[in-house]
């Protein structure tokens, strides 16, 4: 995640955006551009559809900046379209039916374990690995591991209850793991 000083001028640059300055929405696009395509990569898997994502992500960033209430949440509130137009996308392409995982099976499992127990185990692999989880687990561990958000960041990001956010982090662990077991 941003530091504070980061979060503040991201906060600067939507004031500045949402009055009409095109250098500060060009600026503000520019500092999540990086980010949020590998975020939509990662929940993709293909560079073409991720592109796509981050340009749909865009357009509704442009078009929605003027309701964004607080600035400070302009990064949360980006990753949130960026999920919300991959999860799209993935649906379109009808890849989403195949990958959806039973929510049941999801709430029965313990919590997930702590982040050092698992960093052990994240390697140069791990890209290649996650690519197999369904869409919800891979969203919660991609922005939990590889982002670096809380449980409660990445809850807001996805527009989930953090304890959802646990027993999808659960299961993506457990999958990483039998698929690790296995290579």
């Amino acid at each position: 995640m941003k530091d504070a000083g980061g979060a503040e001028r991201e906060g600067f640059l939507v004031l500045r955006a949402q009055s009409g300055d095109r250098e500060a929405l060009d600026a503000l696009l520019a500092s999540v551009q990086g980010p949020l395509y590998r975020y939509a990569l990662s929940l993709v898997g293909e560079r073409q559809l991720a592109e796509d994502v981050l340009q749909e992500t865009f357009l509704r960033v442009y078009r929605k900046l003027g309701w964004l209430r607080e600035p400070a949440l302009f990064r949360p509130w980006a990753y949130r379209i960026a999920t919300r137009e991959a999860f799209r996308h993935l649906k379109r392409e009808r890849r989403w039916a195949e990958q959806v995982r039973d929510e049941g099976a999801l709430k029965a499992l313990p919590a997930p374990p702590a982040r050092e127990e698992f960093a052990t185990v994240l390697s140069a692999r791990l890209r290649e690995t996650v690519a197999g989880l369904s869409p919800a687990s891979r969203a919660v561990v991609v922005l939990y591991y590889l982002h670096e958000m809380s449980l409660e960041e990445t809850a807001e990001v996805l527009g989930i209850p953090p304890g959802t956010v646990k027993s999808r982090l659960a299961y993506g662990l457990e999958a990483l793991r039998r698929q690790l077991r296995k290579s």
